[in-house]
């Protein structure tokens, strides 16, 4: 007989470490459970624990989107009613799965439709040398924040371009995800684009980050050619997918 029962967080972060170590990769929203995001779950086969899932959503928005699904590799066997379970008990309505989680992913093609994926995951898969365009890199004080260019996609990052006393590039890391993992972010002004500014700037904050034993990694919006193909030319190579899709069981 296979369970799921909700339960508080601290009933599932010992097995969330396994899960953890298993994915070996960035977790966009690991920052989910410790916000409270999320609702979590045990789940039994025969009255014994055998993994957990969690069900959460944005702030504002309904907790109805099932996202992680972990269970021991012993009783995998049990992972398809295990999580048809944890849908039925949860009432969660959608899925959603980074790509590189084999197991849920597998629960998604086999149990949702509708999918859409607008979401790229990158990891860093080359060293690049290149020597600084003309710039200088240097930290973005707090007072000078709101003298710096308008963003409209990225906020304002630690971290500038400077050419001719104007600030032509802005980037930080992020470093609220799963330890020891950082997203690293970054924007160019417009009149500065296609100079080779932001792989530049790409390259450095991926130094930054090993220099404070921190993994660079970056995500972009697919239809974003240019972040892309930005983030590519810096050595971080697309590594998986956020796919989502309405739950059918």
């Amino acid at each position: 007989m296979t369970e799921a029962v909700r339960v508080e967080l601290p009933a599932i972060l010992a097995m969330r470490e396994d899960y953890r170590r298993e994915m070996d990769c960035q977790i966009v929203h690991d920052s989910w459970h410790a916000r409270g995001f999320t609702t979590s779950y045990l789940l039994r086969v025969d009255g014994e624990v055998v993994g957990y899932g969690s069900v959460g959503g944005s702030p504002g928005d309904p907790k109805d989107t099932l996202k992680e699904f972990f269970v021991r590799p012993d009783a995998r066997r049990a992972a398809l009613p295990l999580f048809r379970q944890l849908v039925k008990t949860s009432g969660a309505r959608r899925v959603e799965a980074q790509t590189n989680d084999l197991l849920l992913s597998l629960m998604l093609y086999d149990c949702a439709v509708e999918l859409t994926s607008e979401t790229i995951l990158f990891a860093d898969g080359a060293t690049t040398v290149y020597p600084p365009p003309d710039v200088e890199l240097r930290r973005i004080a707090d007072a000078e924040r709101d003298r710096v260019f308008p963003h409209t996609v990225e906020p304002t990052g630690d971290w500038g371009l400077e050419r001719g006393g104007e600030i032509v590039a802005t980037g930080g890391i992020l470093r609220h995800y799963n330890p020891p993992y950082g997203d690293i972010f970054m924007e160019v002004a417009a009149p500065h684009r296609r100079q080779g500014l932001g792989s530049y700037l790409v390259q450095e904050l991926k130094r930054i980050c090993y220099e404070a034993s921190v993994i660079p990694a970056a995500r972009c919006n697919q239809d974003n050619a240019g972040s892309r193909l930005t983030l590519q030319r810096a050595g971080l190579l697309p590594c998986a997918r956020i796919v989502r899709g309405r739950l059918a069981v």
